[in-house]
């Protein structure tokens, strides 16, 4: 599929898993009249998702946690591993509230409730393609309340493994900042800043770049760290 350009960049190519057609009909015509995205494809379940996914090559995955033949979270999980780099915002009628965190930890980079404007899915979107996290300011800081309540378990990472460098990128990555955001504030390559994160995760013994933002946001919380953003 040769992707349309517009002002000579690429657009985003979106695909949309939900099994039903109106919301996929409707969703699709939402994005495809926002400039720079264009719906490469649908499905309705989590075996026709994964196979379209593998022949359109998206750019963003946008699905319900609700499908036929597949749990939405499972699914989240499969895609993540088959295709570590490929973003996923959850679109969803289940309260953010239950479901969001539990999204994150499956590998999904963001959730919108349905019931929100169709300028909230397009403002999430925009960002996770931005390489941010996605959630309403209510759940972080329920993820934060409930990260800070644990006690010492054998998700408990030790953040004294870090080098001094580490601990700084790590702090930063706990408070939003991409790594292109990161490479400017510290006067870095954004290529030494994906190496000093993959080191992070590397050293916690993070398998996912969900778990790290949800790690260091949990150490900066506990450890009352606020960053310096100026």
């Amino acid at each position: 599929m040769n992707t349309p350009k517009i002002n000579g960049k690429r657009k985003s190519k979106i695909f949309i898993v939900d099994d039903h057609p109106i919301v996929r009909y409707g969703v699709t015509r939402i994005l495809n009249n926002e400039q720079g995205f264009i719906v490469c494809g649908d499905a309705d379940g989590g075996h026709k998702a994964i196979e379209g996914i593998e022949q359109l090559h998206p750019d963003i995955v946008v699905l319900d946690i609700s499908l036929k033949d597949m749990d939405g979270l499972q699914l989240t999980k499969t895609i993540r591993i088959r295709h570590p780099n490929l973003p996923i915002v959850i679109l969803s009628m289940h309260d953010e509230r239950m479901y969001a965190h539990k999204a994150l930890r499956a590998g999904a980079s963001g959730y919108v409730m349905k019931e929100e404007s169709s300028e909230k899915l397009v403002s999430a979107i925009r960002k996770i393609l931005g390489g941010e996290i996605f959630v309403s300011e209510e759940v972080q800081k329920n993820v934060l309340h409930a990260y800070a309540g644990k006690e010492d378990t054998e998700e408990t990472f030790v953040v004294n493994k870090l080098s001094d460098r580490e601990r700084e990128i790590f702090l930063l990555i706990g408070s939003g900042l991409t790594s292109r955001s990161i490479a400017d504030k510290l006067k870095l390559s954004v290529k030494t800043i994906e190496t000093h994160r993959s080191r992070i995760k590397q050293k916690l013994e993070l398998d996912s770049t969900n778990k790290m933002l949800l790690a260091a946001m949990e150490w900066a919380k506990r450890e009352n760290l606020v960053p310096i953003l100026s």
